[in-house]
């Protein structure tokens, strides 16, 4: 069967500035599914052989300049139901225009294409190609990429073995002082998913328990430190 007609939920596609709508933003929204646009790629650098190039672009290039590909965005697709690749082309092609669309695809891993938004997955990294702003992603439709993207069982018995750790070593004795730790020191323990957390914590609840009734058993108390604006450095009220 060929690719186009298999079912997918998740789909990547190019969208370039001059075919789309100034409210292209506003468009897509319309569709009601959750997608992430990469900020504008205009700093690709073409990978066309030299032989293939035309007389202008052979011209910069034997100048010392740098020949780029033409200006484009990626666009991340969640659908809600598996749908064909000419379905979720069909239904941007209505909100952006007949010729909006070029390059879709079905998207095997989002965590990957999530990351070659800003070119910072593994085959953007060794191909050293131009590293975009996270800040310049759009999110359309409540897009989160936590819920996409899961952890294998080693991964989660290596988080969970990390939070008991943490738990020993900080003397916590609640789930509560832990969230509150990991909120304002998870980066620097490598944790950067507060929902892989809660799934681990959950999962594993009898172990945590016994944790924190041991620390407690031996007179622990957390010192609760207050949450700290890391910009400002204000000190955050509790709400």
């Amino acid at each position: 069967m060929a690719r186009k007609y298999i079912k997918a939920r998740n789909f990547g596609f190019i969208i370039y500035p001059d075919s789309i709508p100034e409210n292209w933003e506003e468009c897509l929204s319309k569709l009601d599914v959750p997608m992430a646009v990469s900020p504008l790629h205009n700093l690709d650098v073409t990978e066309v052989k030299y032989e293939d190039l035309d007389a202008d672009k052979k011209a910069i290039i034997d100048a010392g300049g740098t020949v780029y590909k033409k200006p484009h965005y990626h666009v991340l697709y969640i659908a809600k139901n598996p749908v064909t690749t000419e379905s979720v082309r069909n239904k941007v092609k209505r909100v952006l225009g007949d010729k909006a669309v070029s390059h879709i695809e079905i998207v095997d891993s989002v965590e990957n294409m999530f990351k070659y938004l800003t070119h910072e997955s593994k085959d953007a990294v060794a191909k050293n190609k131009h590293v975009y702003a996270k800040t310049d992603i759009v999110y359309l439709n409540n897009f989160d990429i936590d819920r996409y993207v899961k952890i294998d069982e080693n991964q989660k018995r290596e988080l969970k073995n990390l939070l008991l750790n943490i738990i020993r070593k900080e003397h916590l004795v609640n789930v509560i002082h832990l969230l509150d730790f990991i909120e304002v020191h998870g980066a620097e323990h490598g944790i950067q998913n507060m929902s892989d957390v809660n799934d681990v914590i959950t999962a594993n609840a009898g172990g945590f328990r016994l944790y924190f009734d041991a620390n407690y058993q031996m007179g622990y108390r957390y010192n609760r430190k207050p949450k700290i604006d890391k910009e400002t450095g204000e000190i955050l009220a509790d709400k």
